[in-house]
């Protein structure tokens, strides 16, 4: 399938200049959707993992289905002071400015093997942050997958370890 057809792209969104990829458009086609997890869930089948990791809040969207095809858990990175329990942060840049990433401190066992999933990958940030918190947590990460990658903001070339799969890249 091809999944460029599926994404719109919003011209000037959301500053002057910027071409945004909207996903929303992919969702919303439940055979595209159920294509594009099942792809990436076969990618990652032989990677052995144990948690998908979602950062806020397509991560969520993406990772979940994920998690359950691959018939792991999810865990979610909040934006900070939104998890319940004790956690650990970081801060990040984004395309747009600075944010702080938080994780549950007791929700990745030291060694257990994880992969990061989220909508896109541009500068690589926000990707950056989670390895962070990841770290802090001793996990395992096997790498990570994204619908979309902007090649144009080298996200990738700042994560020279990672193993990342992406179904579209602009």
């Amino acid at each position: 399938m091809d999944f460029k057809e599926k994404i719109r792209v919003i011209e000037d969104f959301p500053q002057a200049g910027v071409r945004f990829k909207d996903i929303t458009t992919l969702l919303k086609d439940g055979r595209a959707f159920r294509a594009a997890i099942d792809q990436m869930a076969k990618h990652l089948k032989d990677k052995h993992v144990d948690l998908v990791i979602g950062p806020e809040a397509r991560g969520f969207v993406v990772g979940t289905p994920l998690a359950y095809a691959l018939g792991v858990g999810f865990i979610p990175v909040r934006k900070a002071g939104k998890l319940p329990a004790e956690t650990v942060e970081t801060g990040y840049s984004l395309e747009y400015g600075k944010d702080r990433l938080a994780i549950h401190k007791d929700a990745i066992q030291p060694g257990q093997r994880v992969v990061i999933v989220d909508d896109l990958l541009a500068t690589g940030g926000t990707v950056n942050a989670t390895l962070n918190l990841l770290e802090q947590l001793q996990a395992d990460v096997v790498g990570a997958a994204f619908v979309v990658e902007l090649t144009y903001l080298n996200g990738r070339e700042k994560l020279p370890d990672l193993d990342i799969y992406t179904l579209v890249q602009y």
